[in-house]
């Protein structure tokens, strides 16, 4: 049974369908919305679905759970899965499942398919988040909805009691919380690196020589920087399983807690290490598009015109050519690497690799 009318209960009554359950839909507007439904399903009053199904999704907003308190006597030892989330972190002083349960003593509250986007629900588990967060104080109902969320291709993940629903709904309104730091680092670096290339560059020679080179900041300065951001934040990347292992050494056990700083930094090193290779990437690019400039267009004719007055017919340079030969060169293998690296600490493709075949590719 899937209690509600909105987006998210409509992709779910149409993955349920998909998924070869029968589906009845409680809405206090059958009629006018039964043609949003799939035709598979049943749409009908609220009383009429709660009568008809043993599990039951309440996909409507926290504020409407009191529009229920009638259907209580019909409701009384039902599975209610609440799929609900809030619109700020920690909104309410408890959460959503659990405000449900206490209006519905009667019933089995299970919390879950909240992390899931309507999006998912359509399109099938392939494309999205294959996991659903599942937490309820009662195990039978938890192993229901979490039979369901396997047959609809979902991946379902025990989290414990109902006191895990608060932390449930808090991830879907969190923004990237693993990210804060190493974007934070980045930015620093790069900040300084800037700022060092943009005295070297074009403030000195402004003030020693009276040379304007204020072009060379949005390509030239830029690109100096980026791969020096990118080695930097590639050895901070094993950097603390260095400092890890010495104070295993150190105190001669595995077992001692590392401090909160590097505990931090070792659960940051998959963040850095791609913004590592962001920092990389864009150098590469930038690099290829150093050419195009106006600026190295004027140059090179400048040169030209240089050696045509002074009658020169060449002006190779075998160890330029071969310096910057094997720099490309160079370049592009270490731009590869790091490429398999960065792939590599994807989830996905992670999860396929044993830990020898990772171990060897780090």
């Amino acid at each position: 049974g899937v209690l509600g009318s909105g987006d998210f209960a409509r992709s779910l009554a149409v993955r349920l369908v998909c998924s070869g359950f029968k589906v009845v839909v409680g809405s206090r507007n059958p009629k006018r919305k039964a043609s949003l439904f799939p035709a598979a399903a049943e749409v009908t009053f609220q009383a009429e679905a709660v009568k008809k199904a043993d599990v039951i999704f309440v996909a409507i907003f926290r504020e409407h759970y009191s529009t229920l308190c009638d259907l209580a006597d019909v409701l009384m030892g039902k599975i209610l899965v609440d799929v609900s989330n809030n619109t700020e972190i920690n909104h309410h002083k408890e959460s959503n499942a659990e405000y449900l349960a206490s209006l519905f003593p009667a019933c089995t509250v299970v919390k879950g398919f909240n992390v899931v986007s309507a999006w998912t629900l359509q399109s099938g588990a392939r494309d999205g988040n294959k996991q659903v967060l599942i937490c309820s104080n009662n195990q039978e109902a938890k192993r229901t909805v979490a039979e369901i969320a396997q047959v609809m291709g979902f991946t379902p993940v025990d989290m414990g009691c109902m006191s895990s629903a608060r932390e449930i709904e808090n991830i879907p309104l969190r923004l990237l919380p693993a990210w804060k730091i190493p974007i934070f680092l980045a930015l620093g670096l790069f900040l300084c690196f800037f700022t060092y290339n943009l005295i070297r560059q074009v403030i000195h020679p402004y003030i020693r020589e009276q040379k304007n080179k204020l072009y060379k900041i949005p390509i030239e300065v830029v690109n100096t920087t980026l791969p020096c951001v990118s080695y930097v934040m590639l050895s901070l990347v094993y950097l603390p399983g260095v400092l890890a292992a010495c104070s295993q050494l150190y105190y001669g056990t595995k077992y001692r807690r590392f401090p909160d700083w590097l505990d931090q930094w070792l659960l940051h090193r998959k963040q850095i290490g791609l913004l590592s290779f962001f920092c990389a990437a864009l150098h590469a690019v930038y690099s290829l598009c150093l050419p195009m400039r106006r600026s190295h267009r004027y140059l090179l004719i400048e040169t030209a015109v240089k050696q045509a007055v002074e009658k020169k017919m060449t002006i190779w340079v075998e160890e330029e050519v071969w310096r910057m030969e094997i720099y490309i060169s160079v370049g592009i293998i270490a731009l590869g690497l790091l490429s398999l690296l960065a792939i590599t600490s994807l989830p996905s493709i992670a999860n396929s690799l044993n830990w020898r075949e990772f171990s060897f590719i780090q």
